[in-house]
């Protein structure tokens, strides 16, 4: 358990008593190194046996199986612990401690990189119990995301390779050690069941009674793992080990967090980005029972309570006057106006396939096309909130976040306090989406808490959330197709125009005018498509910050090239699905899944008037989708989603049942987007405030969902984005089938409620 918490918390089931000590616990947070790989194997009240890069659990009883907020101590393993490379703990008592660097936000990772540790080091997943690695890029670097994120629906490609050569090591060494002490060939010896077994003598012992001696035997470079044929824990549908704790209450997320003397703090942020405050009557808020303090600080001002409903009754009592700056008068009809003008200009090229001009000149028609997306909120469950407390020389955070390093990084910047001086707890997440990949919150957080003496929550309200949010930005697409005399498209020419999220969150990785999230899956289309040019312009969107949705490259670019293949099938008078088959021959993973998906859809078969089905195909995130939304649009130009046929091949399947879920979770996830998502912009100011005004799917409103999971042998691909990316287009598809509307523009919604002919007005 993290300490300072003033409660027990069931999911680390520790026993009454034990404690870590927080003098002990101090996080060196270097950037950007090393690749993490491996286990780590701890003790329980003594000794043990570390896998790992040097990363022993803090001392105490053994957990039972589950989640714990546990901090473990990076810096110094304890006495007679292993340590040669990096995730595992394994107590004298044979228990084990999975040291997760990634973060739970719902998409069920806990389990599935669980399950890899338990298959290669033969132990029963009731036996494991994961903990939050701390802040340390060097540890646990991930290449694919370049640093110690968890995003990108990159979680299992990333630990397929490493957490199970992590195990195989463990079980390898475990495996000597007793064959060791018996005297006999290793080669004589296997793991089962936590244990290792003489079969010809019928000798066993347990990992808890192997500790010591696997400390003092050499940990080999190579190991064999497993075929898939030999899979007993990866493949198999798992309930997931947050589930319960979940279920009942007791699972501990940063909302939770409960300190000795806490303090809570309501924020109030300038309405205006970059805007600041120019004045603060605070004299009828500081009368509130229970106010304690008002911080003002450049942009914000915070109310500090002794509960969050006196922080909230006196921020809202705050008479507070802006100066809103430059961007006043902005309105969300300017930044397309910027778009539309920038797309004059010849982009930045990403691919560049034959000569685009001749292929055009020779084509035997011509289609344009221009498609328009807004701005997207994450509107998480859990808002956004830090807590901290700030020393005269160190500081102490707890709070669920998707960056770990950089939340150090931002509570330095606003403190001074040195980076091994902060320790930072992380916990399970309230839903992310991107939104917690950003430490805004934990900076502003900071700024108040050095204020304030004693450890202090500070917590964003909704309509903060909403209105402060990072964006899913807003695009604005050009295509030009030139197409052959049966309509099949020959040359293909793409400008994106938009915010690059990359140049501001991975700089490096801007190279040459390009975004590379900007054009994913356009660089890379799955259809047969000779002549090709792709080009990015970046036009940010005045004072507006934008950042990552649930795959913007993909969630995006789907849409655009799903909605204008379909588009391009029915000016040829052929069927969309079959069109698609005629251009997916060279990508056999996509055809497989757009077959199956029609197939489960009953595609072709007659709907009423007013219902359409429509497909859409996705290879994005290392995995292959196609999806067929069935929709009914009524008299009032309301929008119903009946049925998602789902196809996905996201290669080996580590856990079938999160998989399901994810598809379910992302599929709903897209819907609310695509048919109500908007954020826009008006005297400079985000207009939509909760869910009363910023739409989301309802209990009632979501459609049965069919999913098929293709069996395959190839590695493992992404699934926590790939739901939301492919389904706006099968909607927008479907609409079209339904109502004869050809939507170019979301939220379909509201423009399908735009006369016929017009433009929806994007100015409110």
């Amino acid at each position: 358990m993290s300490p300072n918490h003033n409660h027990t918390s069931p999911m680390s089931q520790a026993s009454s008593g034990s404690t870590a000590s927080p003098d002990a616990i101090h996080v060196n947070a270097s950037r950007r190194t090393f690749l993490k790989a491996g286990v780590l194997l701890t003790t329980g009240a003594g000794g043990g046996m570390l896998l790992g890069f040097s990363l022993p659990a803090a001392g105490g009883p053994p957990l039972r199986a589950g989640v714990t907020d546990e901090l473990v101590n990076v810096a110094s393993p304890p006495q007679g612990v292993f340590a040669p490379n990096a995730f595992i703990q394994i107590g004298t008592d044979g228990q084990v401690t999975l040291i997760m660097s990634k973060v739970e936000m719902g998409q069920g990772i806990y389990t599935a990189i669980s399950m890899l540790i338990a298959e290669e080091l033969e132990v029963p997943l009731s036996r494991v119990v994961l903990a939050h690695a701390p802040p340390d890029e060097k540890r646990y670097f991930d290449p694919l995301l370049g640093g110690q994120l968890t995003g990108g629906s990159t979680s299992i490609r990333y630990a397929w390779d490493p957490m199970r050569q992590a195990g195989a090591t463990a079980r390898t060494v475990l495996v000597n050690a007793a064959a060791a002490r018996w005297q006999v060939d290793p080669s004589t010896c296997k793991a089962e069941d936590g244990t290792v077994l003489h079969a010809a003598s019928g000798r066993r012992l347990g990992y808890g009674d192997l500790v010591a001696d696997a400390a003092r035997h050499p940990v080999p470079k190579d190991v064999k793992l497993k075929s898939p044929d030999q899979f007993r824990v990866i493949g198999k549908p798992t309930k997931r080990l947050d589930g319960v704790p979940k279920g009942n209450g007791t699972a501990v997320f940063g909302m939770d967090v409960r300190l000795p003397d806490m303090q809570y703090a309501i924020i109030v942020n300038c309405p205006v980005f970059g805007g600041k405050v120019a004045s603060v009557d605070d004299s009828v808020a500081k009368k509130v029972p229970g106010v304690k303090q008002v911080v003002v600080l450049d942009d914000i001002v915070a109310v500090v309570g002794e509960h969050t409903w006196a922080a909230k009754r006196g921020a809202s009592a705050l008479k507070i006057r802006w100066n809103d700056g430059p961007n006043g008068k902005v309105s969300t009809r300017d930044l397309f106006d910027d778009m539309k003008r920038a797309a004059k200009k010849q982009g930045a090229v990403a691919k560049s396939v034959g000569d685009i001009r001749d292929g055009l000149d020779k084509a035997a028609s011509r289609f344009d096309a221009a498609y328009e997306q807004p701005f997207l909120a994450h509107a998480p469950m859990e808002p956004v909130n830090c807590t901290l407390h700030v020393k005269a020389d160190s500081c102490e955070v707890w709070t669920g976040t998707q960056v770990p390093t950089r939340a150090v990084d931002e509570v330095n910047r606003a403190t001074g306090i040195p980076k091994d001086k902060i320790v930072l707890y992380n916990h399970l997440l309230g839903g992310g989406f991107g939104r917690r990949l950003e430490a805004d919150m934990v900076y502003k957080a900071a700024a108040v808490a050095r204020r304030v003496n004693g450890p202090v929550k500070v917590i964003w309200s909704r309509e903060e959330d909403v209105q402060h949010d990072i964006y899913r930005p807003c695009y604005y697409d050009e295509v030009v197709v030139g197409l052959d005399s049966k309509g099949k498209p020959v040359a293909w020419h793409h400008k994106v125009i938009g915010s690059s999220i990359i140049a501001r969150f991975a700089p490096p990785l801007f190279k040459d005018g390009v975004d590379i999230d900007a054009v994913e899956v356009l660089t890379d289309l799955p259809y047969a498509i000779g002549t090709q040019r792709i080009e990015y312009i970046r036009q940010e969107p005045r004072h507006i910050p934008t950042g990552w949705w649930r795959g913007v490259g993909p969630t995006r670019a789907t849409f655009v090239v799903e909605s204008l293949i379909d588009e391009l099938a029915i000016r040829a008078n052929a069927d969309p699905v079959q069109y698609r088959q005629s251009l997916l021959g060279q990508t056999p993973r996509a055809k497989n899944v757009l077959d199956i998906a029609a197939r489960m859809a009953n595609w072709g078969t007659p709907l009423p008037k007013g219902s359409g089905r429509g497909v859409s195909v996705l290879h994005a995130f290392g995995s292959f989708m196609c999806m067929v939304a069935e929709v009914t649009v009524d008299k009032n130009n309301d929008v119903f989603v009946k049925r998602v046929a789902c196809a996905v091949d996201a290669g080996m399947l580590v856990n079938p049942e999160t998989v399901e879920a994810q598809m379910q979770g992302g599929i709903i996830f897209g819907i609310t987007g695509a048919l109500w998502g908007e954020i826009t912009i008006a005297d400079g100011r985000v207009q939509q405030t909760n869910f009363a005004d910023y739409r989301v799917l309802r209990i009632h409103e979501t459609p049965k969902i069919e999913v098929h999971l293709v069996k395959s042998a190839e590695a493992p691909g992404g699934i926590g984005e790939p739901g939301t990316s492919a389904i706006g287009a099968a909607l927008a598809n479907a609409v079209y089938a339904a109502t004869g509307r050809r939507l170019r523009a979301l939220p379909l919604v509201r423009q399908l409620k735009t006369p016929a002919g017009k433009t929806a007005s994007k100015t409110v």
